[in-house]
């Protein structure tokens, strides 16, 4: 018996794994699912809920990462175990990037991408839109090699690992770019409902964090614009003279550099640096996707019901993301104003304070990030692909060796 990962990073989920087996090729990976009758996925343990709990778990940390550039150096392929931040030292060896990074580097690619995990900017897609091809191993322990443009292609790439594992991933790459991080401080809530366009097309990337108070809090813009230096005011909020961490009060050290400095793409996308304790590490994460058309209106809702869980709350954020054609992903179809929420580690309280914000966005079309906490049943059924998805799923896993009653509730509505 390996060791069995008892919990998630930030240790607020436990899982109820008995064994975990950790493969050293691809071809023991074959051997392993082709022999089991049930198996999970376990990546670098960021979710925040039973996605990928079962009863034994497999993890791909002893295959090579085994990173390859395509000749016309517009791909990488690479083993889906690998981290984004360990991802962008090799493509900083090669003058290349990806086009976005969520706030933690230290996450799985088949891990983000099976979530649809995201960073920010109008114009970005999440980071699942990058994948141009993937080699999966379904339930009889076959491998399946797709690319884009292949039928299902569209419905395997944010796979919620309920398709099978994904052993390598090929993504979109890019030549190298820098970008430059300020911090404007006091932003009011009447100008982030005036100008919320405005702002959130301002730059590459763009996040808002706020505590739920007064004032909607500090502006975050990630720049790629070199002609120009950064504002004394931007909408009210001024410039910050000092390096911030996201969560108010925490030691700035493990933050990304900001003050406007340019530095490489992967040094300021993240808000946390390699190699630092991310976030706060003792946490909760929950967060809701909600159409672009409905953003302010949500807003204002959020705004209304603050009292009931504003208390609970280290941080609240604000992002865009740009919309794709994933079956499964929150931005099927839609351009999505998403509000994460990062909470203090009581999770009885914050899954009350939940059930508040999920009642607030009802209206709204609002779905929740996949790997975070929420409460509502069957979230599946607000994806007009599930269908597809489910007939995908029969077809690579007949027997339901990948999944578990998280997945059959949550998604398939079993």
């Amino acid at each position: 018996m390996g060791h069995v990962p008892a919990a998630n990073w930030a240790e607020s989920f436990h899982y109820s794994f008995r064994d975990c087996l950790r493969p050293a090729s691809a071809v023991e990976v074959s051997a392993i699912v082709a022999r089991s009758s049930a198996i999970k996925t376990l990546g670098s343990r960021h979710s925040f809920n039973a996605i990928v709990d079962g009863d034994v778990a497999l993890s791909l940390a002893g295959l090579p990462i085994d990173a390859v550039i395509s000749d016309d150096r517009k791909q990488v392929s690479v083993g889906a175990h690998c981290t984004y931040g360990d991802l962008a030292l090799f493509l900083h060896e090669q003058k290349l990037a990806i086009h976005n990074l969520a706030s933690l580097p230290h996450i799985s690619i088949a891990g983000a991408i099976a979530t649809a995990t995201h960073g920010s900017g109008d114009r970005n897609g999440n980071l699942a839109t990058a994948v141009s091809g993937m080699e999966i191993v379904t339930g009889d322990g076959s491998v399946v090699t797709v690319r884009r443009g292949d039928p299902d292609f569209a419905g395997m790439v944010v796979h919620l690992g309920a398709l099978g594992v994904v052993t390598r991933v090929t993504l979109d790459v890019q030549p190298e770019f820098e970008v430059a991080q300020t911090v404007y401080d006091g932003l009011p809530w009447e100008a982030l409902l005036a100008n919320l366009d405005e702002i959130t097309s301002s730059a590459y990337s763009v996040s808002v964090f706020t505590q739920w108070r007064d004032i909607a809090g500090s502006l975050w813009l990630k720049s790629t614009d070199t002609s120009r230096g950064p504002a004394v005011i931007v909408h009210g909020a001024r410039r910050a003279d000092v390096k911030r961490h996201p969560l108010s009060g925490l030691d700035a050290r493990n933050a990304t550099d900001q003050l406007g400095v340019f530095g490489r793409w992967s040094d300021r996308l993240p808000h946390f640096k390699m190699g630092f304790t991310p976030s706060n590490g003792e946490e909760i994460q929950s967060e809701f996707h909600i159409p672009r058309r409905h953003a302010i209106a949500a807003i204002e809702a959020l705004l209304s019901v603050r009292d009931s869980f504003a208390h609970l709350a280290q941080a609240g954020e604000f992002r865009t993301v740009a919309a794709d054609d994933l079956w499964m992903s929150p931005q099927y179809g839609n351009d999505t104003l998403s509000v994460h929420f990062t909470w203090v580690r009581d999770q009885k309280a914050v899954e009350a304070a939940v059930g508040h914000i999920e009642e607030a966005l009802s209206p709204f079309e609002v779905l929740p990030h996949w790997g975070k906490v929420f409460t509502r049943h069957h979230i599946g059924a607000h994806y007009e692909r599930l269908a597809d998805f489910a007939r995908l799923r029969e077809r690579m896993d007949p027997e339901r060796k990948f999944s578990n009653p998280w997945l059959e509730e949550v998604v398939f509505g079993a």
